[in-house]
């Protein structure tokens, strides 16, 4: 065979190899807007890192009896306010830990729990949602049953100081938010971000998702999403959150970093997705702690402020080391030490609901330090209210 011929084939074979491995990981989806990039424009004074670990908090997770159930929820209040307590911000904040709870698992008993951990200075508790094959008026109904029972009876979620409504943060269970799984499973709505906003979500942190399917095509973004009520995955596109200009949409999403690891590659050949997502097999070190704030997302117009939210599923046994032990605690040392002198970089612990204000005060056009925004627009819910941030 003619060496030419050979080294065509290899290379068409080569082709057809890396479209599939593409596929595969459904890259095809995102990876044109990765591709494409969006730089942070260099700062003059300190990079704040505004810094959020939110959690698919799950006890029944595998269909745990209630004892199990149990057990994970006391060792996340018990290892973790040792963990958290070990670590302070720049303003003195132990690390923020904000646990999206699942309507569907519902256990007075676990929500007590957390609310002490949480009304002690570690945390909020946000909406978690699976469901499948929905309506508008069942969604709209567990919604507003869940988000009243936990503010009621659980001291959760605050009220908007204008209008007096419930407001919570939204995680959509197994990634589908606005029925955005190509077969329709797990949701069932294609209406959910209008919703969302009408039954007081203030943000989506759903996303990234990769490498599942429900992965949006734009990445690494603050962004509004507007709802088209005849179509699924209305937030595969929206317009980003700038400085100066008012909100355009029905939902903020609020995404986390997202992108390839070229340091570690499948089979040596393939860079392996960072995803943002923290577990056993993929513990946070300081190369991927470097990685998510080197991927700048900020609001356009404030570039000195960078948004870094991380994910996880904290009651899966296999992680639960993982999460409660060595690992997060070097991660909190390293990002102490590398992203905290105070001249380059300046850290903040933050919640969910605490992103979200600061991301509206540079909406509004607000600068300097971003720690005096926590509550900005929405204020603690009850269980915090009146009460320090630093636990000594």
């Amino acid at each position: 065979m003619n060496w030419l011929v050979f080294a065509a084939l290899l290379g068409s074979a080569a082709v057809v190899l890396i479209a599939l491995a593409i596929r595969s990981r459904n890259l095809q989806i995102w990876l044109p807007d990765y591709l494409r990039g969006r730089r942070r424009p260099k700062v003059a004074g300190p990079t704040h890192v505004v810094f959020c670990f939110v959690d698919h908090f799950e006890p029944g997770w595998g269909k745990a009896d209630f004892a199990t159930q149990s057990h994970r929820v006391q060792r996340w209040c018990s290892e973790y306010r040792a963990l958290a307590g070990r670590h302070r911000d720049a303003n003195g904040v132990h690390p923020q830990h904000t646990f999206f709870y699942p309507e569907e698992e519902y256990a007075p008993e676990h929500l007590d729990a957390l609310q002490s951990l949480c009304a002690d200075g570690f945390g909020e508790i946000e909406v978690h949602l699976h469901h499948d094959n929905d309506t508008e008026a069942n969604f709209r109904a567990t919604i507003a049953r869940f988000c009243n029972l936990l503010h009621e009876r659980h001291g959760c979620l605050p009220r908007d100081p204008r209008s007096g409504a419930l407001r919570f943060g939204f995680i959509h269970g197994n990634w589908c938010l606005d029925n955005s799984r190509p077969d329709g499973l797990w949701c069932g709505i294609n209406n959910e971000l209008v919703l969302l906003r009408e039954l007081g979500c203030y943000a989506d942190f759903t996303l990234p998702s990769a490498p599942s399917d429900t992965q949006t095509a734009t990445i690494n973004s603050i962004y509004y999403a507007t709802d088209d009520p005849t179509q699924p995955k209305s937030h595969d596109r929206g317009v980003p959150v700038r400085v100066g200009v008012a909100p355009s949409g029905d939902l903020l999403l609020v995404q986390g970093p997202l992108g390839l690891n070229w340091k570690q590659r499948r089979a040596g050949i393939m860079p392996r997705i960072e995803n943002a997502d923290v577990r056993g097999g993929q513990p946070p070190t300081p190369a991927r702690v470097d990685a998510w704030i080197d991927t700048g997302i900020h609001v356009e117009g404030r570039p000195e402020w960078v948004f870094v939210k991380i994910h996880t599923h904290g009651t899966q046994d296999r992680d639960i080391d993982t999460l409660l032990g060595a690992p997060v605690d070097a991660m909190h040392a390293y990002l102490e030490s590398a992203y905290n002198d105070g001249h380059t970089h300046v850290l903040h612990y933050v919640t969910a609901r605490e992103m979200y204000n600061i991301i509206k005060a540079a909406e509004a056009g607000h600068s300097g330090n971003p720690h005096q925004y926590r509550d900005f627009d929405l204020p603690p819910p009850p269980l915090r209210a009146g009460r320090p941030r630093v636990v000594t």
